[in-house]
């Protein structure tokens, strides 16, 4: 039996038609006549995950973009059931613990001391808008109010809360909250898609940076920040960039003496192929002159290897002396009451752990070629174009003559019938699964991403019933 058609009374039918009554569930569309229920999963091991009738899915997304060292990890499971006996949590506001501080230091030895004074808070949008505020703020304790207006790439995503609304550019997301978010400078995005006739990704890359360059030119006295995804963008259909637009977007707010924050939410903790996304902006993974750095460093999803809520922002120091003063109006009196809590610390620690003791970066390297290998197939295919990868993210895109109506919703559900959990970004088909596969599953996954758009486009997807 199809496991997408479910019977009324199998357990995940049951499950799934409780948590639609109860349970407002995020980024999706609520149809008076769909009768579709969340799939019910109760358990996951590695790569995979395992709904409440027994039925196996690969997590090919990562859960959001989360999970880097696969469900249930033996490793990070230990460090927070030890941490479990000692601190849950304690207020981060007068008080702190090892974890937090732990954390804090290791990260910023990532970055050679770059930038540390790590701030922390709960989620991605958390994060931009902490970094939002501190650049502001920033600029009026140096003396210089006027700079308070920022800049966002076209396309590009920065979360859903009110400020950090203002600087994300997705139509679907923004527009019905327009009333409420104070707009952002938009300028082009250096999406290699964009690419002229003859044109390479560095020269579109060069045309975005002269179209920013104007801009700063004659806004500059105004502008605050700028804010980027390093490499890649997620909501925009993992648009992908050539590196050296880092580096020229970094030379730019050095010269005209505007703050760059990088959103590495969904790039960072080595997803691209360095832990930081940003280490690529010169074309190599040598290390980075400390002025090479982004002013704000936003990270959040893998940080804690998919298992607790966390995000932080790393500032460069002269950020943090800013804002030390008498008067308490200079000081920054953001808070979140889970801020630091141990035990994300903790298994973000172990996170770090792991990239340590496994070598993870380097054998990604490897995972990173069977992806390609194993997509092949997928990549030759007439009907996708715009093949493109960096580290552990593949995408390509289906061209809408081929797609359909509605074909991120029905291909998704197609998918669940070949023990996939993908989620296509409108005709953009991506995987970035945890770092745990091996040669075989990566070939496995494409043969069966092949199959579900041969399913999807000659109209025989399984639709999902209640």
């Amino acid at each position: 039996m199809d496991h997408l058609s479910l019977s009324p009374g199998s357990v995940a039918a049951t499950l799934g038609q409780r948590s639609r009554a109860a349970v407002w569930h995020p980024c999706t569309r609520l149809r008076p006549d769909d009768h579709a229920v969340p799939l019910a999963i109760v358990r996951g091991e590695g790569p995979w995950l395992h709904d409440a009738d027994g039925q196996r899915y690969f997590d090919a997304t990562s859960s959001w973009w989360v999970n880097l060292f696969g469900h249930a990890n033996p490793r990070i499971n230990a460090a927070l059931a030890g941490q479990l006996e000692t601190l849950e949590h304690v207020m981060l506001a007068g008080c702190t613990h090892a974890p937090a501080v732990e954390l804090a230091e290791r990260l910023s030895a990532l970055t050679g001391g770059a930038l540390g004074n790590v701030f922390y808070a709960s989620d991605g949008a958390s994060a931009v808008e902490i970094a939002l505020k501190m650049s502001f703020h920033y600029w009026r304790n140096t003396g210089l109010p006027a700079k308070r207006e920022f800049v966002c790439l076209r396309h590009g995503y920065h979360g859903e809360t009110v400020g950090a609304l203002a600087v994300t550019d997705v139509e679907i997301f923004r527009d019905a909250y327009d009333a409420l978010i104070r707009r952002a400078h938009v300028v082009m995005s250096p999406d290699a898609r964009q690419a002229r006739r003859g044109e390479s990704a560095a020269d579109v890359a060069a045309r975005a940076l002269a179209e920013l360059e104007a801009l700063l030119r004659e806004r500059a006295g105004a502008i605050a920040a700028l804010i980027v995804e390093p490499l890649v963008q997620g909501a925009a259909g993992m648009a992908m960039h050539d590196p050296s637009y880092l580096d020229g977007v970094r030379a730019l707010c050095g010269r005209y003496r505007v703050h760059l924050i990088a959103d590495e939410i969904a790039v960072g903790c080595g997803r691209t192929g360095t832990f930081f996304a940003w280490e690529q902006s010169r074309g190599t993974e040598a290390p980075l002159p400390a002025h090479a750095w982004p002013d704000f460093l936003c990270l959040s999803k893998g940080i804690s290897g998919g298992y607790l809520p966390l995000s932080l922002v790393l500032s460069r120091p002269e950020i943090q002396r800013a804002f030390v003063a008498d008067e308490l109006a200079r000081s920054f009196l953001h808070s979140h009451s889970y801020t630091g809590n141990p035990l994300a610390c903790r298994a973000a620690l172990a996170t770090l752990d792991l990239f340590a003791q496994d070598d993870v970066l380097a054998r990604n390297r490897d995972r990173a070629q069977w992806l390609a290998d194993g997509m092949a197939g997928l990549a030759a295919d007439a009907r996708v174009r715009h093949v493109r990868q960096r580290g552990l993210i593949w995408a390509a895109d289906v061209g809408d003559d081929v797609a359909g109506a509605d074909f991120a919703a029905r291909f998704h559900h197609a998918a669940r019938a070949r023990e996939l959990l993908v989620r296509p970004i409108g005709n953009t088909l991506y995987v970035m699964p945890p770092y745990v596969f091996d040669a075989a599953q990566a070939r496995w996954l494409g043969e069966r991403m092949l199959a579900t758009l041969d399913d999807v486009t000659a109209g025989k997807e399984v639709r999902h019933a209640a």
